[in-house]
């Protein structure tokens, strides 16, 4: 029975992923740091703090980590100032068919939680979601099922009774070691085998994932 939808948020809900990434770019060329590319693309859809060990692992330790984290989020932060937080497509109408179907849905982004209601807010869609598990409320990142299973519970609902909307690999192997039914809509990363084996629907794009999970909600009625 599928009673209930937790969405990832960057790259999902919004097209922040590749906002944050092209400021990650801009600074990298800008201060010479090389294999900027393979280092992003494993931290997307981790915390902070695997975020801060990846760097330092690729870069070594005296990486000035904190200023460039503090000058990436200014150029972000600046251009959402002036264009507003990029909702992806599909996603407004998405939320109002899964509500008006009566699913449960939240939100399990390993952006910190404060950063996460105010994306919402800022949208104008704050008002679909029942929960807002943020990382810097749990312990263990994302390919680790802890986040997803916290939203789980505070729906109320099983994890297999629950979708998870994801566009990251360790997105994906999260909300499948929890035991849910894993949806990728992609966005900077491919689609590999490995994705096709977790997932129990891999979209073309949001559009195309509501349409599923609207199916296997009305197919488990």
């Amino acid at each position: 029975m599928v009673t209930a939808i937790v969405f990832d948020m960057d790259g999902v809900l919004f097209d922040t992923e590749r906002l944050c990434r092209d400021c990650w770019y801009a600074l990298a060329e800008e201060d010479d740091i090389p294999n900027m590319p393979e280092v992003y693309a494993l931290c997307i859809g981790v915390n902070a703090q695997t975020t801060e060990r990846i760097v330092y692992e690729n870069y070594g330790k005296d990486f000035p980590y904190e200023e460039y984290c503090r000058r990436t989020s200014a150029m972000y932060n600046s251009y959402v100032e002036e264009h507003g937080v990029p909702v992806k497509d599909g996603v407004r109408e998405t939320l109002a068919a899964l509500a008006a179907a009566g699913l449960k849905i939240a939100v399990a982004s390993s952006t910190r939680r404060e950063k996460v209601l105010r994306h919402l807010a800022n949208a104008g869609i704050e008002q679909y979601f029942a929960a807002v598990v943020g990382g810097d409320t749990v312990t263990h990142s994302k390919p680790h099922p802890e986040i997803f299973l916290k939203a789980c519970e505070a729906l109320g609902v099983a994890p297999e009774e629950a979708i998870a909307v994801e566009d990251s690999h360790n997105g994906i192997r999260a909300a499948h070691a929890a035991g849910m039914k894993p949806v990728m809509v992609p966005d900077l990363l491919p689609v590999t085998e490995e994705m096709r084996e977790l997932s129990s629907y891999i979209a073309k794009d949001m559009n195309d994932a509501c349409g599923w999970m609207l199916a296997a909600a009305k197919k488990d009625e």
